[in-house]
C-alpha cells in the first residue's frame, strides 16, 4: 500500500534528488531560469544534432512552483518504498533510465521544436514500477487497494499536461512504459538477485534510450 505519510529516512537518492531539482528550482528563481533552461532543457532540433544528453537533464529543471511541487511531491510519496526495496543503486538506475525513455518519446512523438522540462518521465517510471508491482498482486487485499490508489494518482498526474500546456504527455508515457518494463524485470530476477544486477536492468535500458535517440 502507498503510504499516505511516507518517510524519507533511509532514502538517500530520494532526498538527494528532491533537494537537488529544489535547488535548481531556487536557482532559477534567483534569476538563473535562462541559463538553466538552455543548458538543461530538452530542445529537439539540440537532440537531432547529437545532444543526446538533453533527453536526461530535464529531469533538474521545472516550469512552475506548481510542476516542481506535483513531481516532487510525487517522487517523495513513491520513491521511499522503491529505493527501500531494491535499493540505492537500483533505484537511481530507475529514475535515469525513466528520465531517458520519456526524453526518447518527447523526441520521437513531439514537435520537431518541442522544448521540454520536468521529471515528469523519472515520476512516472515510478508510477510504472508500483503499477507492475501492484498487477503482481491484484488477487490480493493489499494489491487491490494498490491498484485503486495508482489509479487515481496516474490519472491526476496525467491531467497535468491539460493543466500546464509546457509539461510533455509523451514524458510522462516513456516514462510510465520504461518502469513498468524495468520493474517486470526485477520481479523475474527474485528478491535473491544482488542490487548490482538489479542496477544493470536500469542501466541497459538507459543505454537503450541513448541509441534509440541517436538511430531515430
Amino acid at each position: 500500500m502507498i503510504p499516505t505519510r511516507p518517510g524519507t529516512s533511509g532514502t538517500p537518492v530520494t532526498t538527494g534528488i528532491i533537494g537537488v531539482t529544489v535547488a535548481f528550482f531556487v536557482l532559477g528563481a534567483l534569476g538563473m531560469s535562462d541559463v538553466l533552461f538552455d543548458s538543461l532543457g530538452q530542445f529537439n532540433p539540440a537532440v537531432r544534432e547529437g545532444q543526446w544528453w538533453l533527453i536526461f537533464t530535464p529531469v533538474l529543471v521545472h516550469a512552475g512552483f506548481m510542476h516542481i511541487l506535483f513531481n516532487m511531491w510525487a517522487l517523495w510519496v513513491l520513491g521511499p518504498q522503491i529505493e527501500r526495496g531494491v535499493g540505492t543503486g537500483p533505484f537511481i538506475a530507475l529514475y535515469i533510465a525513466s528520465a531517458g525513455v520519456g526524453g526518447v518519446f518527447v523526441y520521437a512523438l513531439g514537435d520537431p521544436l518541442t522544448f521540454a522540462v520536468g521529471a515528469s518521465g523519472a515520476i512516472f517510471g515510478l508510477f510504472g514500477v508500483w503499477f507492475n508491482w501492484a498487477l503482481h498482486r491484484r488477487n490480493t487485499v493489499q494489491g487491490q487497494i494498490l491498484l485503486r490508489q495508482i489509479g487515481f494518482l496516474l490519472l491526476l498526474n496525467a491531467a497535468l499536461p491539460f493543466i500546464l500546456r509546457s509539461i510533455a504527455w509523451e514524458a510522462h508515457l516513456g516514462g510510465l512504459i520504461a518502469g513498468f518494463v524495468i520493474g517486470e524485470a526485477w520481479f523475474r530476477l527474485g528478491r535473491r538477485q544482488s542490487p548490482a544486477l538489479r542496477t544493470g536492468v536500469g542501466v541497459v535500458v538507459a543505454v537503450i534510450a541513448v541509441i534509440a535517440v541517436l538511430t531515430l
